[in-house]
């Protein structure tokens, strides 16, 4: 019998260990790491095959969509299952657009995190019922603008917010005073029709699919 082979990537111990008891009671799964970081999941993605990983979304100071844009970027091929507490629409649409196979809510049963990682594996789609519509796949449209038109210094603040600096060490980055960074950081704001940098970042994953993306 051929395993599903799976990589945990939460960052509550606890969590971890009562999800690894319950993978290793069932024959058909194969556990090939626990991670706490996206850091050490990448590390592992890139010597190891993977067929689904289980996700979660708030990953201390990172997100779960983050990760898995970076991991399609070094070329993952495999399917993602997101294992979360909770997510909002802005999130829920930026993986669906990564493509992640299924989301599933951490209050729901134990057996049910079963079926999902079996029908995902299977190449179906999983959602708990608090997100099942739209379909994972159905592209819901996005309630920003499109980022289109920046100029080179909105493109370098962009870069920056992206890889998580402050606005100094933006500043100093690109060596533009602090005022600066602030009215580009405004000027993007306007432009992505966003409001937070959070929300910043998500629009450009979402945006900068068809770059990450590796032809199938």
């Amino acid at each position: 019998m051929k395993r599903i082979r799976l990589l945990l990537l939460d960052d509550h111990v606890l969590f971890r260990e009562g999800l690894r008891r319950l993978l290793i009671s069932e024959p058909d799964f194969e556990t090939v790491a626990e991670c706490g970081t996206p850091a050490e999941a990448l590390e592992v993605l890139a010597r190891a095959d993977v067929d689904i990983v289980l996700l979660d979304f708030d990953l201390d100071n990172e997100t779960g969509t983050r990760f898995l844009a970076s991991a399609l970027a070094a070329g993952f091929t495999g399917k993602v299952l997101m294992v979360t507490a909770g997510m909002d629409s802005l999130d829920i649409s930026v993986a669906r657009r990564l493509g992640v196979s299924g989301i599933f809510m951490k209050h729901d049963s134990p057996r049910a995190l079963l079926s999902a990682i079996r029908t995902v594996a299977a190449g179906s789609e999983w959602a708990s019922d608090k997100v099942a519509a739209p379909p994972l796949r159905a592209g819901a449209e996005m309630t920003s603008k499109t980022i289109t038109g920046l100029t080179p210094r909105e493109q370098q603040v962009l870069r920056s917010v992206f890889e998580g600096l402050t606005n100094k060490e933006i500043s100093h980055q690109i060596g533009a005073s602090l005022s600066a960074v602030k009215a580009t950081l405004q000027a993007l704001f306007e432009k992505t029709g966003v409001r937070t940098r959070g929300q910043l970042v998500r629009i450009a994953i979402e945006r900068s699919l068809e770059t990450v993306r590796k032809p199938s």
